[in-house]
């Protein structure tokens, strides 16, 4: 009864209709307490999307009324972060690549600083929490701090406060306890009303909402921060990778994808993949790594809620149905992961994953038992007779788990990844970078 359920409990938490009805809610009992429009910025000071979140604001307070608090955190839940070093470095490379497509500072290389001094910016950062200007305060800090500055850096820093670390301590954990206690784990994140909005890249979800309650103080409703409306931009850091790189001419017909069942990341970008290897004329190569949980790592319950309701937007965003979830881990996983080959033997392999994930993400599909999965083979025109013979073939474990080695090669970690030539980027909304390497090529035939 609860899996006949589940998924309909699911697309009404998930609907537009109450996201909208929970947004005019906490406008109304906003202004019945007399409140003004306040948002909820955390940051720390050796995380670049922080760093690039705080050289936007002003924009966002001029185009926007509402005030921030900011909360400034150091310390990572480790739970949420299981390849902390793989993260740091491919953090620095998305957020380079959004500086030149913003036109923000940002550093050619990330900065070796110690933990003490870590610890000693952090508690200045506390201090000025406490006094009015904290954002020019912490724009100088961080500037410093990114750019190797280390004296420039420790001529900001109050001595006192480098001598007292220790008294800050219980002010940093009531922090790093109020972004858990709001469901959280990332630091360069904004909060709203019981949303948040993840570095640059989210901050059009903030700009939409800011619009559709009436919080905008110009005339113009475009949203600032768009990647999809920056392809001249795009096309313009592409050019300049590939003539960074022109001793190196790429080859490469093939697109290929790092990807799992139970991703629902890596069920939009799927989506996205198949579109641009058809509009290029180039093949899409997927390689199905099994999910996080079915590898014995951990992804606690408030990372899979912030996840699903993420991915909603993102799914609005680029008009692909999501929200009606049967979730397939286990099972349903294997299953589709055993017919895979079989798939692929007839040339539907692409066909076949998409079907599966958008059954599982969109339609509510069972793919563990009853004929989801039968229906699905059958719609592609194979056999259910001859996939049956495969169902408890599993090979396929080993070729997984080879996919999630070629995957830490390539200096990831999770999916969706995706690779063309020598650009590799990790995220579907990460997949508007390859698109533009698609076009420079594309215009230079």
């Amino acid at each position: 009864m609860v899996s006949l359920v589940t998924p309909y409990l699911a697309k009404i938490f998930l609907s537009q209709a109450l996201q909208k009805g929970s947004w005019h809610s906490v406008e109304f009992f906003r202004r019945a307490k007399g409140r003004r429009r306040t948002a909820t910025l955390f940051l720390s000071i050796d995380d670049p999307y922080s760093y690039l979140l705080l050289q936007v604001l002003p924009k966002l307070q001029q185009r926007y009324d509402f005030t921030v608090e900011f909360r400034t955190v150091l310390n990572r839940q480790s739970d949420m972060f299981p390849a902390s070093l793989l993260w740091d470095q491919n953090a620095f490379n998305d957020c380079h690549f959004t500086a030149d497509l913003y036109q923000l500072s940002f550093p050619t290389h990330p900065p070796e600083k110690t933990v003490e001094l870590k610890k000693e910016v952090t508690a200045q950062l506390l201090h000025c929490e406490l006094q009015p200007g904290y954002l020019d305060n912490a724009q100088r800090l961080f500037d410093a701090y990114w750019f190797d500055e280390t004296e420039r850096l420790n001529s900001i820093v109050s001595p006192v406060v480098q001598g007292a670390v220790d008294c800050y301590r219980q002010h940093l954990e009531s922090n790093e306890k109020l972004l858990l206690q709001k469901n959280h784990y990332l630091s360069g994140n904004l909060h709203y009303g019981g949303e948040w909005y993840w570095g640059i890249d989210r901050l059009l979800y903030f700009e939409q909402r800011m619009n559709a309650i009436g919080a905008n103080l110009t005339e113009n409703n475009k949203v600032c921060f768009n990647r999809a409306n920056q392809e001249s931009a795009l096309i313009a850091v592409a050019n300049s990778r590939q003539l960074e790189n022109s001793d190196q001419e790429s080859t490469s017909s093939e697109l290929e994808m790092f990807w799992s069942l139970r991703s629902p990341y890596s069920y939009l970008g799927l989506v996205k993949a198949k579109e641009l290897a058809e509009r290029f004329d180039i093949s899409l190569v997927i390689k199905p790594v099994l999910p996080m949980v079915m590898r014995r790592m951990q992804v606690p319950t408030n990372k899979k809620l912030y996840i699903i309701k993420d991915v909603k937007r993102e799914a609005v965003e680029q008009h692909t149905d999501f929200g009606l979830i049967c979730d397939p881990v286990g099972l349903g996983v294997e299953r589709c992961y055993a017919l895979y080959n079989f798939a692929q033997q007839q040339g539907k392999e692409i066909e076949f994953a998409e079907s599966c994930a958008r059954a599982a993400w969109a339609k509510g599909v069972n793919l563990a038992g009853g004929k989801g999965l039968q229906k699905i083979v059958e719609s592609l025109g194979m056999s259910w007779k001859d996939a049956t013979e495969h169902l408890d073939d599993d090979s396929w474990r080993y070729w997984a788990q080879d996919n999630l080695l070629e995957l830490y090669q390539r200096g990831q970690w999770g999916v969706p990844t995706f690779s063309y030539g020598d650009l590799t980027v990790f995220g579907q909304d990460k997949l508007c970078r390859i698109e533009a390497e698609l076009l420079v090529m594309a215009n230079n035939k």
